[in-house]
């Protein structure tokens, strides 16, 4: 076990209070370990009506996974990363098929990993400090834990949006696009805690009076320019998109997709697409797994961390450098399902 989380009853729920404060509570492996088995043993606990999901200290709900681990592994066999990624995805499955209603209270940083273990809860509480985002293209990665699942049933393409441009989300934005489900002030997260401890079959009741008002969602503006403009069946159509545009917000978005990992945005925008079409969410992470695997053993991801993470210089190099190099059989290796005995399973 790990003091990194902490899990433990309080009242009628369980808690669990991420606890890594210097990381921005960054999920390890032992965490996601020590996440399931406590899901596992409240399953079947009667005094367990509910389960909370929150952070301890720092400005941080959760940044992501250990990215620097993941890495570092993939650099060699590979081994620890993947142990990693069937814990996350296990757990994160066992969060999506709980009975009893979870509520995730994403306050502050909900990155990568964070939006894995709040996006399958019942109730997902957004603050005026939620920053939410999938970043992963920016280091050679995708949007993994489920985001091939809920990104893809996002209205229009904001899906696509999203998982390509990164693009960081505030509370207001969460609540419009139904990325959460209540809007509280910081102020009022203690009483809510404590109110759904005491009275876990009224949470519903419970958020709703304790509700804020909530601020504009400025992605409104743009709706239709993403629906639009991020359509294209290919990534080279949607960049072409946006260049014939040529608006601000367009010239925009093209500047920030020329960052990226033209390997990692096509992987990513093939993830949404075939996202639409995933008979469960088992198989979503069954398939995301398989990606993985075989994206943090290839070169860009160790470029994106290099860049981003160790040497910060924020001048990537990636490899192929263009969009068209990437080529179809490229996505087809890294999307086909693993050997038998290899694929991951819930737990």
């Amino acid at each position: 076990m790990t003091d990194d989380v902490l899990t433990f009853a309080e009242g009628r729920v369980g808690r669990i209070r991420l606890n890594r404060p210097k990381a921005l509570h960054a999920l390890n492996t032992a965490m996601c370990a020590a996440m399931l088995d406590a899901l596992g043993k409240w399953r079947a606990d009667p005094a367990v009506e509910a389960v909370l999901i929150d952070h301890a200290e720092g400005r941080g709900f959760c940044a992501g996974g250990d990215i620097r681990m993941i890495a570092e592994s993939g650099a060699t066999d590979g081994k620890a990363a993947r142990e990693f990624f069937r814990v996350e995805y296990q757990m994160n499955h066992r969060l999506f098929t709980c009975a009893k209603p979870v509520v995730a209270f994403m306050d502050g940083i909900t990155m990568g990993g964070g939006v894995g273990i709040s996006m399958p809860a019942k109730c997902r509480v957004a603050t005026e400090n939620t920053r939410f985002a999938m970043p992963e293209t920016g280091i050679g990665l995708f949007p993994d834990v489920g985001g091939g699942w809920y990104l893809s049933r996002l209205p229009g393409h904001l899906g696509e949006f999203i998982a390509l441009t990164g693009a960081r989300l505030d509370g207001g934005e969460c609540l419009a696009l139904g990325l959460a489900t209540h809007f509280l002030s910081t102020e009022k997260l203690d009483e809510a805690k404590a109110r759904i401890a005491a009275q876990p079959q009224t949470i519903e009741s419970i958020l709703v009076s304790l509700s804020a008002p909530t601020p504009g969602a400025k992605i409104a503006a743009h709706r239709d320019d993403i629906d639009r403009l991020f359509a294209g069946d290919t990534l080279e159509e949607i960049l072409a998109a946006l260049e014939a545009d040529g608006g601000d917000w367009a010239n925009e978005q093209r500047a920030t997709l020329r960052t990226k990992s033209p390997q990692a945005m096509k992987v990513s925008l093939h993830l949404v697409r075939q996202g639409r079409r995933m008979p469960s969410f088992e198989d979503e992470m069954r398939q995301e797994f398989a990606v993985a695997s075989r994206v943090v053993q290839r070169p860009d991801f160790a470029e994106g961390v290099r860049a981003v993470i160790v040497d910060k210089d924020n001048a990537p190099r990636w490899s192929p450098a263009a969009p068209e190099s990437v080529t179809d059989h490229v996505i087809d290796q890294i999307f086909a399902p693993l050997p038998d005995g290899q694929q991951w399973e819930p737990a």
